[in-house]
C-alpha cells in the first residue's frame, strides 16, 4: 500500500492528532498509565506548595513527565510484541521485561529525587 507523505503544517497537525489519539488511548485502556497520571497530577500540584527553589521544582516536574513518557513507551513495546505474536518467546519476554525495567528505573529515579529534594 502506497501513500503520499504529508509535509509542512499538514504533517505537524497530523502528528499532533496521532499523538493525542495515543494519549487518549492510554488513558482509556491502560490502568498503570491512569494511576501514574493521577499520582503525577497530585505531585505536580504539591510542587507548587513546597518551599523549594525553581530549579528543584523543575526537576520534580520533569521527572514526573519522564515517568509518564517511559510508561507510554513501555506500553508501546508491549503492544508491538503482542501484535507480532501472543506466543511465549524468550525475545518477547526480554523486550517486555526491559520495558518494565526502564519504567522501574524511572520510578526509582523519581522517588529518589523527591526524597533528596524534600529531605
Amino acid at each position: 500500500m502506497s501513500f503520499e507523505k504529508k509535509k509542512g503544517i499538514k504533517r505537524l497537525t497530523s502528528s499532533i492528532k496521532n499523538s493525542l489519539a495515543g494519549f487518549v488511548d492510554a488513558v482509556l485502556t491502560e490502568d498503570a498509565f491512569r494511576q501514574l497520571l493521577i499520582i503525577n497530577a497530585i505531585l505536580l500540584t504539591v510542587t507548587f506548595f513546597l518551599d523549594i527553589t525553581k530549579m528543584e521544582r523543575v526537576v520534580l516536574i520533569a521527572s514526573s513527565f519522564l515517568l509518564l513518557a517511559v510508561e507510554l513507551l513501555n506500553t508501546a513495546i508491549e503492544s508491538v510484541v503482542d501484535r507480532i505474536s501472543l506466543e511465549r518467546h524468550p525475545l518477547s519476554k526480554r523486550a517486555k521485561d526491559m520495558g518494565g525495567a526502564a519504567q522501574l528505573v524511572t520510578v526509582v529515579m523519581t522517588i529518589t529525587l523527591w526524597l533528596v529534594i524534600l529531605f
